[in-house]
Parts: C-alpha cells; structure tokens; sequence
C-alpha cells in the first residue's frame, strides 16, 4: 500500500492535470494538421473526433483497471503492467506512421513539436515531490537515475530558438537523440524496480505508478513523449508544409 495521497495535493493533481492537457493539445493539433493538409472541415472534424475519443476511452480504460488493482497482479501471466507497455509502444507506432503522425510531422511547426517536450519539466518535480513524500522510490527521481528533467527544461530552451531563427534542424536532432534516450532510461529504470525485478531491492520496489491517477504516468505520458520523439524524426526527414495549391482535398503531396 502506498503512503495516503490526495488530489487536493498539487503535485499529486499533476498527474491528472498534465494527461488531460496532453489530450486537449493533441486533439487540437489533429484538427489543425488536417485543416492544413487541405482535407475539408467534416474530414478533420471526424479525424479530430477519432483522437479525442480513442484518447478519453485510453484514459478511462487505463484509469478503471488501476482502480480494481489488476496492474497489481504480478503473478498474472503475462504481467498487466507488461501487456501494457507493450500496448503503449504499438500505440505510439500507430499513431506515429499512420495519418495522424504523418500530418503532424509536415503541418504542425518543428519548434511546437519540441515544446510540447516542456511538459517533462514540471512532470519531474512532481515525480520528485512523490519521492520525498515517500510514494515513489528515489531512483525515479532526479535525485536518483532519472535525468529526463533535462529534456523538460532544454525542450523550452530548444524551442526558443528555433522558433527565433537561431537553431535549426541539426539542434533539434540532436536534442531529439538525447531525449529519447533519457525517456528509455528511466522507463528502463522503471520496469526494473517493479516486484517483477526489484532490482534495487524490496525496499525500493515501483508500485506507485499502479494506482490511479499514477498510471496515467506511463498510460498517457510516456506515451505521449515517446510519440512526440517519433513525430520529430519524421518531421526531420520530410519537407515542411509543401504547396498544395492545386492538390485534390485529402492529399498531402503527391506520393505521400
């Protein structure tokens, strides 16, 4: 059982907060990708209807099996919590190769596409403030072997400036590299401090993310940085906003 916590607590609303902002921003981000591909507002309409009930139905879903303790069952095979982070990375990979992620990577501003990033800063003094109340173990903090807090605050910094001009592509690679790589290091860090593991031994064991609203950290969160990464690969690999005067509605550019 986890210290007693309350979403009267700020940091504790975080994890609501933060998920249903990610969701708003997205369903946003949908219709204005779609409007920008030349598709008519009844196709963007359904499109961006799509996103946001697939998105309230994964939250609701995730939120509701949290709640009867099914991620708890660690002797379950295969393990809840397993089946989804699997189901979180084919999420992502959907999402990022189907239309949504193809039209967001060429209509939607590189520099919007790091910022949203931004949203790892205050997620990890949340994460932190969960640690010094006893509720997550230390190695998830910054405190211990999570440094993704650097991604929150270098996406706001990266963003500026490429949005003023003064970074270009080669930066945001860059930047999109090493993020990447500090997201996989703390869900590594994650998957081996659970009882499955207890890599860092029974005293330190991640359970938290189990219970609502917590398991919206990897349900929504994760997946939403690790999406995010994904879309700025193919937002780096395409041509931005091509010219579709002309074009068909519904058609980006020819070949796509």
């Amino acid at each position: 059982m986890l210290p007693a916590y309350s979403l009267s607590d700020p940091s504790v609303l975080a994890f609501v907060v933060i998920p249903l902002a990610l969701a708003a921003a997205s369903t946003a981000a949908v219709w204005y990708a779609w409007r920008r591909s030349g598709e008519t507002g009844l196709a963007a309409a359904r499109a961006t209807a799509l996103m946001a009930l697939g998105g309230a139905a994964w939250m609701a879903v995730t939120w509701a099996v949290a709640a009867r303790g099914t991620f708890r069952e660690w002797n379950r095979l295969p393990p809840s919590l397993a089946v989804l982070v699997v189901l979180i990375v084919i999420i992502s990979a959907r999402l990022t190769m189907g239309g949504a992620g193809r039209r967001l990577a060429v209509f939607i501003p590189l520099w919007v596409l790091v910022a949203v990033q931004g949203f790892r800063l205050p997620l990890e003094l949340a994460m932190h403030r969960m640690f010094e109340r006893g509720i997550m173990p230390e190695q998830m903090s910054y405190s211990g072997r999570n440094f993704d807090i650097v991604t929150g605050a270098s996406a706001l910094i990266v963003a500026a400036l490429v949005a003023t001009g003064r970074g270009g592509r080669g930066l945001v690679a860059a930047w999109n590299v090493i993020g990447l790589a500090l997201l996989l290091n703390i869900v590594v860090v994650a998957i081996v401090s659970t009882p499955l593991f207890a890599l860092f031994g029974p005293d330190r064991l991640n359970v938290w993310i189990t219970y609502p609203p917590f398991i919206w950290l990897p349900a929504v969160m994760v997946l939403a940085a690790l999406t995010g990464h994904l879309i700025i690969f193919r937002a780096l690999g395409r041509p931005r906003e091509p010219d579709n005067r002309g074009a068909r509605p519904g058609i980006i550019s020819p070949g796509n």
